[in-house]
This record gives C-alpha cells, sequence and structure tokens, in this order.
C-alpha cells in the first residue's frame, strides 16, 4: 500500500508551551531555537493549506479508511521539534532544512508490519535459514563476485585481517551481490520507525530517529536528495546494508575514487565490510568457531547457554560443564561461547563460538546468521578452489 504525505498531523502552530522544557539558553541560542520551531510551524501550516485546497474550493474528497492510517504520525509535535532541533545541533545542519525533509516523509504501514518479529510458538529452524543462502547460485554468484574483485578483496584482507570469503558471504547474504538492496524510500521507512514505531515488541524508536538524522546529515554531506535513497525496510543501505551511522563509522573509500559510495561501488562495499569487522574486534587467523557436544539438557548447559553469543567460557570450563570440543577447541587458548540453534523437530545444533563469531554477530545479532556466513563462505572457498582461473584478479580491483 502507497503511503500518504506526512503532512497533516502537526498543528498549523507549536507554541513554546507544547514543546518539552529546556535548560536555559544563552540569547543567541535562544533565537535560533525559535527560528527553528517557527520554521517548522510555518512549512506545515503551508502544508495543511495546500491540503485544504484555496479558498471557496470543494473539499477533497474523503480518502479511503485504509489510506488514512498516519493519522498519528506526528501527533507529538514535542517530539517533532525536538528532533528537528537535536539534529540540526548534533550534526550542523539547517533546522529548517531538516524540516524540509521531514515533509517530504511519506508514512508506510508496510514497514511496520516488517519490523515485527515472528509470531511467538513459531519454531526456529536452521535448516531451513541456511538453505535460503547456502544454495548453488549464490555461491556462483559468490564466486563470480571474488573473482571480478579479486584485488580489492586481497587489498581488503591484507589490510584488515579478514578473510576474502566472509566479505564475500556477507555481502552475498545482505543483497545477493547487489541484486536485492531493498526498494523502500528509506526516509520513510526511517520516519515511519522513528515517529510511529509499532505496539507489540521492544520500543526503538529512539535508534530509528537516530537513524533518521544520520540519514539526513549524509545526505546532505554528498549533495544526495534524500527522498531518492531506496533500502531495506529498516533503512539499511547499499551493498552492504549499513544503517546510515554505520556509513558514517565504518564506511571507506576503498576504490580511491574520493568519495565514499555503498549504493553503486561495490569495492567500497568491500572495504567498509572488512573495516567494520576489524574495528568490532576481528582477531586475524582465529577460527570463528569449533565442533562441540553440548552436556545434556539441565544447569551445567544453562550456564554454558546464559551469555548468549559473548564467548565467556575457557575450554577446560567447558570441560569442566560436560561439553566435549573437537581437538582444535580443546586447544584453543581465547574464551568460547556455547552457541544454539534450533533445527525445527529435529535435534538442537551446537557449536562453540569464538571471538570472531561474536564479531560476525555485531554486523547482524543472530547467530544463525553468522553460521550461514560462515558456511556460505566455506562453500564459496571451496568453489574457488575447485575452479581457480589463471587470470582472476588482474584488473584494477576498482569495481567500476
Amino acid at each position: 500500500m502507497r503511503g500518504m504525505t506526512l503532512r497533516l498531523a502537526l498543528p498549523p502552530a507549536l507554541p513554546r508551551s507544547a514543546l518539552l522544557p529546556r535548560p536555559t539558553l544563552p540569547t543567541g541560542a535562544r533565537i535560533v531555537r525559535t527560528r527553528s520551531a517557527l520554521a517548522v510551524a510555518a512549512l506545515f501550516a503551508a502544508a495543511l493549506a495546500l491540503a485544504a485546497g484555496p479558498a471557496g474550493a470543494a473539499p477533497l474528497a474523503a480518502a479511503p479508511a485504509a489510506a488514512a492510517t498516519p493519522a498519528t504520525f506526528f501527533a507529538d509535535p514535542a517530539l517533532v521539534q525536538r528532533f528537528v532541533d537535536e539534529t540540526a545541533a548534533s550534526h550542523g545542519l539547517d533546522p529548517v532544512w531538516v524540516a524540509q525533509q521531514l515533509q517530504q516523509a511519506r508514512h508506510t504501514p508496510a514497514v511496520r508490519r516488517l519490523i515485527m518479529p515472528a509470531p511467538p510458538g513459531v519454531a526456529r529452524n536452521w535448516s531451513a535459514y541456511r538453505a535460503r543462502f547456502v544454495e548453488p547460485r549464490r555461491v556462483q554468484a559468490g564466486l563470480a563476485f571474488w573473482r571480478a574483485h579479486e584485488a580489492a578483496l586481497a587489498r581488503a584482507e591484507a589490510q584488515h585481517g579478514v578473510p576474502a570469503e566472509v566479505v564475500v558471504a556477507i555481502i552475498g547474504i545482505e543483497t545477493f551481490y547487489g541484486r536485492v538492496m531493498g526498494n523502500h524510500r528509506a526516509l520513510d521507512a526511517l520516519a515511519t520507525l522513528a515517529f510511529d514505531f509499532p505496539p507489540g515488541r521492544s520500543d526503538r524508536s529512539a535508534f530509528f530517529r537516530e537513524e533518521l538524522g544520520h540519514l539526513l546529515a549524509w545526505s546532505r554531506r554528498e549533495s544526495l536528495d534524500p527522498g531518492a535513497i531506496r533500502g531495506s525496510f529498516a533503512g539499511a543501505l547499499g551493498w552492504p546494508q549499513f544503517m546510515p551511522s554505520s556509513i558514517g563509522r565504518w564506511a571507506l573509500d576503498h576504490d580511491g575514487d574520493g568519495r565514499i559510495d555503498l549504493l553503486a561501488s561495490p569495492v567500497d562495499a568491500i572495504g567498509s565490510v572488512a573495516h567494520f569487522l576489524a574495528a568490532h574486534g576481528w582477531q586475524r587467523g582465529l577460527a570463528t568457531h569449533h565442533a562441540v557436544t553440548a552436556p545434556p539438557p539441565g544447569p551445567d548447559r544453562d550456564a554454558l547457554l546464559a551469555p548468549s553469543v559473548v564467548p565467556s567460557f575457557s575450554a577446560a570450563q567447558f570441560a569442566e560443564r560436560g561439553a566435549a570440543l573437537d581437538e582444535a577447541g580443546r586447544g584453543h587458548e581465547g574464551l568460547l561461547a556455547l552457541i544454539e540453534l534450533e533445527d525445527g523437530g529435529r535435534p538442537l545444533v551446537h557449536v562453540a563460538g569464538t571471538q570472531n563469531f561474536f564479531v560476525i554477530t555485531r554486523y547482524n545479532r543472530s547467530s544463525y546468521y553468522a553460521l550461514a556466513v560462515i558456511d556460505l563462505a566455506t562453500a564459496v572457498a571451496a568453489a574457488r578452489a575447485a575452479a581457480p582461473v589463471a587470470a582472476a584478479g588482474t584488473g584494477t580491483g576498482t569495481g567500476r
């Protein structure tokens, strides 16, 4: 369902009494804040006038009930005003421009549906999840991507210590190597979740307001139209599906053209994914996981599972709790986490995750995702070893 422009819910004025209390500011700062408030009020008052039509004109036909869903989108004018003020201040933006971009946003009911978790009682299924990503077409596409960007992948591995196959697998799972990067307007998706986050799950509206601010700052910095940027229903962008804040923190100009372009440059995506993992603690040469037989259900298993994906136990502590590691795992010198995955009605799947397994979960906070990345990486590397190409990697690695 196409969303409706979000311009009918704010009143034609924002009196100071409607704004949240603020600390005392110097006179100059008060003038800026007042200008911001008046600017937002004026913009949305104009929108109301446009929606009403010229004086004396017949009223607009009533929209169908299904199209009237954004009635609460900007229901809290104080929150909107605070967002404009804080975004302008923290990113050095003109508050009038920020308000103008908000006026472009459209409420998108589909985003609210898609952000919801699976209904309770639905069993998770590792085999089905894995089959979505570790399958012949994606493996062959990953091999082709590796061959096309051999030099860029090798350079990223040398600089950041992250194996090429792990970077290839993440980009393959995130966007099928640029084929599926999302078709939601990022401005609409983030504004919907920022100001009308659905009930029924933990409220993350503050997180999405922060990401909306980063989207506006990044688009202004790169001279992009915020309304033209498309991504996932959660606002993730480009080849690596970075959230807007991640672009500012970890994206790199890996192709050396003087700009960071995750929307169009697979080589920038390669460097950025490797940099993200390295910045989150990837350890060069460390295995991602070891095989393990978990102890029987009971206190020992519960104790090993309690920290979730965070490595918290030595190999000796695993053994003390009745977990049987393989030979490589018994020799592991760092800490481990017992990872447990449901597999439909089949027996549970367990692995012993290392620091590098944990790092992959910083990209997507799911142990299912991390193990799928690892399995796809293994499959693509095996395909490459089985079918080497003598001329691979002779290009510049710019991906352009």
